[in-house]
């Protein structure tokens, strides 16, 4: 035992440097393997470089899928517009050649040309009603303005604005007006 105690004793220096040595490789070692685990910064802003360009092109790509989202949509309210009425033109195409097929009558009557404008009439009624087209006929009732428009008052032993005579008949779509009826509305009588 005394001899340990006098290597100890006779050079401590030595065990000191010895602890001393292995405590700095101790510490050198955790940095360099941190250092070494770590990207550089080229590596970094290279990483960095990569990932800006693929969200530059998925944007661009998704600016474009909108930009032709938005054409498409374009063109399909054009088409809307520009066909809208062709259900009901078809429609009005049966009628067309009714009139046409009266008009190659020869030696028609006038009793003849009288039912097959009927026909024709009822035709065009029928279309109407398949479209929601209906007639404003408003003999008799209350003036409205917001679907007749009064072409004149006149004398009448009816209640004051109460529609007498129905110039031209007005027409409704659905709940808009296509056009007012033109009429006649009663005024108070004078006396």
């Amino acid at each position: 035992m005394q001899n340990s105690e006098n290597s100890k004793s006779e050079h401590p220096e030595i065990d000191l440097d010895i602890h001393a040595d292995t405590a700095e490789n101790t510490k050198d070692k955790p940095i360099e393997s941190e250092a070494a685990s770590q990207p550089s910064l080229d590596q970094l802003l290279k990483e960095a470089e990569l990932k800006a360009a693929e969200h530059h092109d998925a944007w661009l790509r998704a600016k474009a899928d909108a930009e032709n989202m938005r054409k498409r949509a374009q063109v399909d309210v054009a088409n809307a517009h520009k066909y809208a009425v062709e259900n009901f033109s078809s429609e009005l195409l049966a009628v067309v050649d009714s009139l046409e097929a009266a008009l190659t009558v020869e030696n028609a009557s006038v009793e003849n040309f009288k039912d097959g404008m009927e026909l024709t009439h009822k035709q065009l009624i029928t279309v109407f009603d398949k479209f929601s087209i209906k007639v404003i006929n408003p003999v008799g009732e209350k003036f409205d303005p917001h679907q007749h428009q009064a072409m004149c008052t006149v004398d009448s032993e009816l209640v004051p604005n109460t529609v007498v005579q129905v110039m031209q008949k007005g027409y409704r779509l659905h709940d808009r007006i296509i056009r007012p009826a033109l009429v006649s509305v009663s005024k108070t009588k004078d006396t």
